[in-house]
């Protein structure tokens, strides 16, 4: 009984390869309860700027996905873009949408139900700009896009598809996140077409230092009260 209890509450983690349109793209798979409702996929910050999908906000949303402590045990896919650690191609800023697609294909086929896609930073630009303009194919259910960035000192991000989005979203962001000032921020979500949410966390940076838990129990908050 002890045994099959350890097991339960270690999902299994499998290194995979995806077939992107710059080639292979390096992903793992943390698996989830055999009769979860949702698959998700969470992408990772800005490349050139260190980021992988082993980033901790990355880890940290994958957990509330996945962990049996918080209830949901859907099967979550990580992946890393175009140039990032074993992943072929350059970066490029832009044509990483194709990247997320791929990751979306890989999950429609493999497991043949809703998606929950999310990303941090200029992964949740490059996921809302996938996803959004995507919308009718690919089984997305809704959008989690933690940090989203309006500038930064590479580029200024804007998102002009939020209007004409159908999906659910979320924009969950810190109140001293310094890549999305909270006037810009507040001010591009309220154009965004509905269902969306808006959670501005208290105390908070742009990588939610200190603030990771406040941060998932937010992020799980939304989830169960859009899929019951």
């Amino acid at each position: 009984m002890m045994k099959a209890m350890a097991t339960a509450a270690l999902p299994k983690l499998r290194s995979i390869h995806l077939t992107g349109p710059a080639g292979r793209l390096e992903a793992v798979l943390n698996e989830g309860s055999p009769d979860a409702p949702f698959a998700a996929l969470i992408a990772h910050p800005h490349p050139p700027s260190g980021g992988t999908m082993h980033h901790k906000v990355v880890y940290h949303t994958m957990k509330v996905m996945n962990a049996p402590e918080w209830d949901f045990r859907w099967p979550v896919l990580r992946f890393n873009f175009r140039g990032t650690g074993l992943s072929h191609g350059e970066y490029d800023g832009r044509a990483e949408t194709g990247d997320v697609l791929a990751a979306l294909d890989w999950l429609t086929h493999g497991y043949q139900r809703p998606i929950l896609a999310a990303g941090f930073s200029f992964g949740a630009a490059i996921t809302l700009a996938a996803c959004c303009t995507h919308c009718n194919t690919h089984n997305i259910r809704a959008i989690a896009a933690l940090g989203l960035p309006i500038q930064s000192s590479h580029r200024h991000y804007e998102h002009p598809y939020l209007e004409h989005c159908p999906l659910p979203k979320l924009f969950l962001s810190g109140d001293h996140d310094e890549f999305a000032p909270l006037e810009q921020l507040t001010a591009l979500t309220a154009q965004a077409q509905q269902p969306a949410q808006t959670i501005i966390l208290p105390n908070a940076d742009h990588f939610f230092t200190g603030r990771i838990d406040a941060m998932q129990a937010q992020l799980a908050a939304w989830l169960k009260e859009l899929l019951p």
